[in-house]
């Protein structure tokens, strides 16, 4: 049978994006579907504005710092509106290039939500194509529970582009998201309450990580309220939002953002046209070779549930391409991705954590370091920085590496190429550090810890 395109791909995300052009470089003829924004949720409401907002929020501090070395900014001011309109006329410039960048691959980008009709065929803005294979690469979605004033709340989706910046914004979520926006909005000048359930937010990583990184963002004046949840959120007739909790207690906010996990965004796909089985968590789920329980369609990215991160759906894009179009199989790696948390002071963290090393190998040997930063000495700040090395006493390979302090993932990056490369402790300890950098560190911690 004839088909219209050899490919084509619902979702102009990282994941879907990278499979398209490559398939295309190979010689495929591909089409792709975006019913939103080009680049999908990392360049429009994920990682890339987020970052940028990092980046302002940061300057409170580095003000704050700089008295110490002799600056005098007492006067400075922070406008909202400036850094909104900053960040979207950048997300409008990257939308651009994703457009322009997929023309050039000879990929036809046709605007307007991709569903399902059968295995081999999509209807998007009333027009019918057909292919040969499908690619699911739609990402997730935010979840907000049902809770009463629901209506009430914001979603990451929304956060960026509010039209009047929150002066008390209580966030709800104890994930990466949420961590890193209470982070942001503290920075510039909120005063922010972050709510979560457990014990103790971040859960899955490394236990010693958590609680440090806990203790340094409070440092900083986050209201960290845990073993709490939302009962109900009332709008108030000055149009504040009282947000009551399960203890009785409550707070006064003038924006809530529930940061409470992501789901697949399957909704109107036609996943009803097509025998696509599901995992128990509602993600799709696929074979090594990221095909689905329907043998001519394929899924990768957010929506299969894995490591949800960018560069791990550009890797699964570009390894689906290669295998169906290049003849030459190609697997993802899933260990020792390096991965950060953009929360002040950021986290880094590549291989196991403490609590999974203890698991997996008999004979753990942990390498820890805690320190006020050089620059700290004068700014006065009382940040702490703690770096930790997990290492099989068996074989001496590094298992793991952790920090919470300032540049952790450019600091991380590096280091998640040696455990890649099968480092040893005794290759950290032979290589000269670079001096006075925070990152030598990691190459001149010669005392184990016992705890």
């Amino acid at each position: 049978m004839k088909y219209d395109y050899d490919l084509f791909v619902i979702g102009a995300g990282s994941g879907g994006v990278r499979a398209s052009r490559i398939a295309a470089s190979f010689g495929a003829k591909v089409a792709i579907c975006e019913d939103r924004y080009m680049g999908g949720t990392c360049v429009n409401v994920g990682c890339v504005p987020k970052k940028l907002y990092v980046y302002a929020s940061e300057y409170a501090s580095h003000f704050e710092d700089s008295k110490g070395f002799g600056w005098q900014a007492d006067s400075v001011t922070f406008d909202w509106p400036t850094l909104r309109a900053h960040k979207r006329a950048e997300i409008g410039r990257l939308n651009g290039i994703y457009e322009t960048m997929l023309d050039g691959a000879n990929v036809e980008v046709i605007h307007g939500r991709g569903k399902i009709i059968d295995p081999h065929t999509v209807e998007v803005s009333g027009k019918t194509v057909t292919a040969e294979r499908l690619l699911i690469a739609v990402g997730g979605w935010p979840f907000v529970p049902d809770i009463i004033g629901k209506e009430h709340v914001i979603s990451s989706n929304e956060i960026f582009d509010l039209e009047k910046f929150p002066k008390r914004l209580v966030i709800v979520g104890g994930g990466y998201i949420a961590v890193e926006f209470a982070g942001i909005f503290k920075g510039l000048g909120a005063e922010v309450t972050q709510l979560y359930r457990g014990n103790l937010f971040l859960r899955g990583f490394d236990n010693e990580i958590r609680e440090f990184a806990a203790e340094e963002i409070r440092k900083k004046g986050t209201n960290l309220r845990f073993n709490c949840d939302v009962s109900s959120i009332e709008k108030q007739a000055d149009e504040s939002l009282k947000v009551n909790l399960n203890d009785g207690t409550f707070f006064i906010a003038d924006a809530v953002l529930y940061a409470t996990g992501r789901k697949p965004h399957l909704h109107d796909l036609g996943m009803e046209n097509v025998d696509i089985k599901l995992t128990d968590r509602g993600y799709i789920a696929v074979n090594g070779q990221f095909q689905t329980s329907a043998p001519s369609i394929y899924a990768l990215g957010d929506v299969t549930g894995g490591m949800e991160l960018t560069p791990v759906a550009l890797a699964e894009g570009m390894a689906l391409a290669k295998s169906l179009y290049n003849n030459q199989p190609c697997k993802v790696d899933y260990s020792n991705i390096a991965t950060t948390v953009f929360c002040q002071p950021n986290i880094g963290t590549v291989g196991l954590s403490e609590e999974q090393a203890r698991a997996e190998y008999k004979n753990v040997i942990k390498y820890r370091s805690s320190f006020r930063a050089m620059k700290h000495t004068i700014s006065g700040s009382q940040e702490r920085t703690l770096m930790k090395l997990l290492v099989d006493g068996d074989s001496d390979k590094i298992l793991g590496a952790h920090m919470v302090g300032p540049d952790a993932g450019e600091i991380m990056q590096g280091l998640a190429i040696a455990l890649k490369a099968g480092a040893t402790k005794a290759d950290f300890d032979s290589t000269i550090g670079i001096h006075p950098t925070a990152a030598e560190e990691f190459v001149t911690m010669r005392e184990p810890v016992s705890d």
